[in-house]
């Protein structure tokens, strides 16, 4: 303080009175170094208050390493010029709600209790780098006109900044949150990025708007993104995180990507993951898209075995990239209405789980869903495998399709309000013979199966007794030379005995092979025999082309 030889706290009594009777409202303060009581301060700030509109109006302020002892109220405070409190010591609760600023430096100061901005409108640069909040912090409804930066921040309790305004640039890398932080409703009108930065719990951007491009990179166990609006191009880059999408707004380009290795910044640093188990997985787990337009939507390297997919719109048109995964098959031999099933491995949606597991007869491996997530039946689901089936084959990637075609066909055949039953029979069928054209190895089961069949029936049924033998009768008229012969044969006789020989095994696979290629064996037949091989002509080859349709569906590029 100019003109005194120590600090306000350590000033005589008639000193600190005189002194304080000598500052008025919006006089420049410098009080570095200096330790506050509660009381000391408050008689500080109501030297301070403009009595015109009873709020502390204060010029340009310096409470760099200033020791605040008691609770700290800066309520409805004007800042008028500059305020500078870096490296300064809060420790009980900060209280700074509807305080007004037009310069603000917060750097490396700590805050040992709750910190309170709420409704603070800071109209210059303010900056909290590398600030140590050790409780609460909380900037609910809080306006930042310029730049505000919290770079290397460490937050430890819950940071709250609800309802906040950045209008310009907000810094938030190499931030560290060991509690919740939470952006929710939050509007950030011109930010380029937010991050990267490391949160503990949850980041919370529900119902937040951004208005212009912006990359965001959080290392978080769980980001939610309900209702968030984007009105240009963004891009979310996470690691570890857990991600609730439902209902999010965008109209053009976003991309949702797992990020591989931690964050790197230009200068090659590296930040820190502290709070994360190194073992743990680093996956990106997409929860909902419930709502979502996702025709600008992009996916890369993410997990969608748990996602909530009914009620996204354009599905169609979502692209995944890198390496997206789905849910599957439970593994291994279940049990299903008492008797043991083992399902053909398949990816699914995690919502046909749900439904499966719902089931009364339900075998073991299902996953039952969440409480709160709704129930989804085969006719909703139809629909979002064949969204599924055409972006995949719209990415020209139709062995990854056949999946979705899989589960598209199993849904509608499951499907008891608006599928008949007639059209329930034949796709009980389609599956049955071939797994909807997909499964070779059951349509080729069938075609060995019919084959044997056939082979069994012509040795015990089909082939005659013995080969017919040709005849000839001669005819001589009377009185002339004239010879005309009839060539005739003996109609095949069923046989009696000794029907399932060598030979008589040979001659019926002959006949069963060329019937599966519609051609005729030219075997003399029974009558039962021809039947026979009219039914095999007919259904072997076309379980043949259900083998190769299944192939080609699997192979297919």
């Amino acid at each position: 303080m100019s003109g005194y030889t120590a600090c306000l706290a350590h000033l005589a009594d008639a000193d600190r009175d005189a002194y304080l009777a000598g500052v008025a409202p919006g006089t420049d303060i410098d009080h570095r170094g200096t330790s506050f009581t509660e009381p000391l301060l408050d008689a500080l700030l109501a030297a301070l208050r403009d009595p015109a509109t009873g709020r502390p109006h204060i010029g340009d302020t310096r409470f760099d390493s200033a020791i605040f002892e008691g609770d700290t109220r800066f309520e409805t405070a004007v800042f008028e010029g500059k305020a500078g409190f870096g490296s300064a010591t809060f420790k009980r609760d900060a209280g700074v709600r509807s305080a007004l600023f037009e310069y603000t430096g917060f750097a490396s100061a700590v805050f040992k209790r709750d910190a309170e901005f709420g409704w603070a409108i800071f109209e210059g640069d303010v900056g909290f780098g590398s600030a140590v909040f050790k409780g609460a912090a909380g900037f609910e409804s809080a306006t930042f006109e310029s730049y505000a930066g919290f770079g290397s921040a460490v937050f430890k309790g819950d940071a709250g900044f609800w309802s906040a305004t950045f209008e310009g640039d907000a810094r938030f890398g190499l931030a560290t949150f060991e509690g919740d932080a939470l952006f929710g409703s939050a509007t950030f009108e011109s930010a380029s990025a937010l991050g990267p930065l490391v949160c503990a719990k949850r980041v919370v951007l529900s119902g937040a708007a951004f208005g212009g491009p912006v990359t965001l990179s959080f290392a978080a166990y769980h980001v939610e993104c309900r209702r968030t609006r984007w009105s240009s191009t963004a891009e979310l880059r996470l690691r570890y995180a857990t991600v609730d999408f439902a209902h999010a707004v965008f109209e053009y380009p976003l991309t949702i990507a797992a990020e591989q290795a931690p964050f790197v910044f230009a200068d090659g640093h590296m930040m820190s993951e502290a709070p994360f188990d190194s073992e743990l997985d680093a996956a990106v787990r997409m929860m909902s898209l419930r709502g979502v337009d996702a025709a600008h939507l992009v996916l890369a390297d993410v997990d969608l075995s748990s996602c909530l997919l009914t009620g996204t719109v354009h599905l169609d048109q979502i692209r995944l990239e890198g390496l997206c995964s789905f849910a599957t098959i439970p593994s291994g031999t279940l049990w299903q209405g008492g008797r043991p099933v083992r399902f053909t491995r398949r990816r699914m949606l995690a919502e046909e789980h749900h439904w499966r597991a719902r089931q009364p007869t339900a075998a073991r491996g299902w996953t039952a869903a969440m409480p709160d997530v709704g129930s989804a039946g085969p006719a909703q689901l139809a629909p979002v495998y064949r969204a599924l089936r055409k972006a995949f084959e719209d990415g020209k990637y139709e062995p990854g399709a056949a999946d979705f075609y899989y589960g598209e066909m199993e849904m509608r055949r499951q499907d008891r309000t608006q599928t008949t039953r007639a059209e329930r029979g034949l796709l009980h069928g389609y599956w049955a013979l071939s797994g909807y054209g997909l499964r070779a190895s059951r349509a080729l089961g069938w075609l060995a199966a019919a084959m044997l069949i056939t082979v069994v029936l012509l040795m015990g049924f089909g082939l005659p007794q013995d080969t017919p033998k040709q005849t000839a009768i001669g005819i001589v008229p009377a009185g002339g030379g004239k010879v005309t012969f009839e060539i005739d044969k003996d109609d095949p006789r069923n046989p009696t005995d000794e029907r399932f020989t060598g030979e008589r095994f040979d001659k019926a696979l002959n006949v069963t092979l060329n019937s599966v290629v519609f051609r005729s064996a030219d075997q003399d037949l029974t009558t039962a025999g021809t039947y026979i091989e009219m039914i095999s002509r007919i259904t072997e080859p076309i379980l043949l082309g259900l083998a190769v349709l299944a192939v080609r569906n699997r192979v297919k590029r």
